[in-house]
């Protein structure tokens, strides 16, 4: 049986055709182009340092286009070359001497080359191809005194897959920035940290963090997910602000989980060659987990809008998170709260709140966009503790995925179940490429539960939430029992909230205009002088086109 048929199986029965005809006419994240090659290279360039042995004859930049369309125009209109003629019998033509053969004109070479014949005509590539687009731009290096100097705040707020995530505030605003630590020396663990069971998480190379930073790619005009700035190389011994926040986390870490383990470096261990990968992105606002839940319209906003993010991912690029727990939601108030009309069925977009999607170093796509696109997915075989753990309460949901993958329903196999890797399921060695977008299921089945428990506001909305959303709960429920029928997606879920009338089809719509573009780094090194954004790649890019554009318009 293929897996698409059992994920068919498993899902909620087709009885709410009007809500999934309604949600596939809803507007969807703006559509995304094929793939700019450009943009793909920007993103993978310093990461992956593969040399570029040949550019691909379609991939031409737009700026180049009107200009050779332009020299075309010129050539067409300019008087006709004179060229003497060939004598018309040669016995015995001479060799020919190629340095002296006349150069094909520019609108020859643009015929050979097939350019602006159709440019909507793609050249078919092989995956590799696609991502070694790259641009010769090279990440600047700067201190940890260029990132967070004296007069500037930074404070650690997490701790995700392969990384520190700290925010950074000046007066050019704030971002947040992911720490990954590269191959480089530290100092050694001194007795007391030896002591204090601190547990040193191993470097990565630039390779490891490519699948992520490519899923933030095409991820990035979605509403509801991060917003990526800039990236750069950070070398150095750490500022004393640095080791503050550090302590300061930790300590509020150890209150709320005596036994947790302390992962990453102390600062004070870095040394003048420790290098990092810094990866800067938008100011998402607070996590959830520290977030104060303090009435119903936040339960049923920030309930949906991460189940209607989720959806828009599943359908542009195959998305599964695999780790959406409290700590990679975050919360920030976009506009005041108001009333809901006692009349009105809707319970949705009144709280004010926005949420982004953080973290996608356990996560799974597929670029849509090409035929045999790449799929992009974090092998979490590699580490098995993740679904033998029990420290926290997402570690269940770890293991809810991996028994779906071998199973493929809902039973939830006991940590001892999981020690063996790529372990044989119905459809063979376990893998994490296939697609199976029940995991986003799981993963609102934990938001929902999550949110619930840690509610803070007056019970009697609660109430009335946990009592409007009871027959969703049943379908959404991953403990309930084996004949009662589940959601297949996150898709699944935004469809069943249209139907029972709690969003309605000009809020789904409307989501888009909140869309955030790209932004710039507030991070400014410090030979930079008088300049005070430093220009993304991105940004550099678009306004060379201007100028040029510019300059031509003026020529013309």
């Amino acid at each position: 049986m293929s897996q698409a048929a059992k994920l068919r199986r498993y899902g909620k029965p087709s009885k709410k055709s009007k809500a999934e005809r309604l949600f596939a006419e809803l507007p969807q994240s703006p559509v995304r182009k094929p793939v700019d090659k450009e943009d793909v290279a920007c993103l993978t360039e310093q990461l992956s340092a593969i040399e570029i042995e040949e550019e691909p004859k379609k991939a031409q930049s737009t700026r180049r286009r009107k200009k050779e369309a332009k020299i075309v125009e010129e050539e067409r209109h300019a008087p006709p070359s004179i060229v003497p003629e060939e004598p018309q019998e040669v016995p015995q033509p001479d060799p020919v001497d190629e340095k002296q053969m006349p150069e094909p004109s520019i609108e020859q070479q643009l015929d050979a080359l097939d350019i602006g014949k159709d440019t909507h005509e793609e050249v078919a590539q092989e995956p590799s191809q696609q991502i070694t687009q790259l641009e010769e731009d090279p990440l600047r290096i700067l201190t940890w005194e260029d990132v967070c100097p004296l007069g500037d705040r930074i404070d650690k707020i997490a701790e995700a897959s392969f990384a520190e995530v700290y925010r950074v505030t000046n007066d050019r605003g704030t971002s947040i920035i992911k720490v990954i630590r590269l191959s480089s020396p530290i100092k050694a663990q001194t007795k007391a940290q030896v002591r204090s069971g601190l547990v040193d998480e191993e470097p990565h190379s630039p390779d490891d963090l490519e699948g992520e930073l490519q899923i933030s790619e095409w991820l990035a005009d979605i509403p509801g997910f991060v917003v990526y700035k800039e990236r750069y190389i950070v070398q150095g011994k750490a500022p004393r602000q640095l080791l503050e926040t550090h302590q300061a986390f930790h300590k509020k870490m150890k209150k709320q989980d005596p036994d947790r383990a302390q992962f990453y470096p102390s600062p004070s261990r870095y040394l003048d060659d420790t290098k990092f990968l810094v990866v800067e992105l938008g100011d998402a606002g607070k996590a959830l987990e520290d977030w104060e839940l303090s009435s119903g319209s936040q339960l049923w906003d920030i309930f949906f809008l991460e189940a209607i993010a989720l959806a828009r991912a599943e359908d542009l690029v195959m998305f599964e998170h695999r780790d959406l727990h409290e700590g990679n939601v975050c919360i920030r108030q976009v506009r005041p709260p108001r009333e809901r009309p006692a009349d009105s069925t809707s319970f949705f977009g009144y709280s004010g709140l926005d949420i982004t999607i953080l973290d996608y170093g356990l996560s799974r796509a597929e670029d849509l966009s090409v035929d045999d696109g790449r799929i992009v997915a974090f092998d979490l075989e590699k580490d098995l503790s993740l679904f033998t753990s029990t420290h926290a309460s997402q570690c269940k949901v770890y293991r809810q995925m991996r028994s779906f993958l071998l199973r493929a329903d809902r039973k939830c196999l006991p940590p001892e179940a999981h020690d063996t890797p790529y372990a044989k399921g119905i459809d063979g060695p376990l893998s994490w490429e296939a697609y199976a977008p029940y995991t986003n299921v799981l993963w609102l089945a934990y938001l929902y539960e999550w949110m619930t428990e840690h509610f803070a506001g007056d019970k009697k909305e609660l109430a009335v939430f946990k009592r409007m959303t009871r027959e969703m709960w049943k379908y959404l429920n991953p403990d309930a029992k084996a004949n009662m029928p589940c959601f297949g997606s996150a898709a699944d879920v935004v469809c069943f909230g249209v139907e029972a009338g709690w969003l309605r089809e000009e809020q789904v719509m409307g989501l888009g205009s909140s869309m955030l573009g790209r932004e710039d780094s507030i991070i400014k090194s410090r030979d930079e002088g008088d300049v005070s954004v430093r220009r993304s790649p991105r940004k550099r890019r678009e306004e060379e086109e201007e100028e040029e554009e510019g300059e031509e318009e003026e020529e013309m």
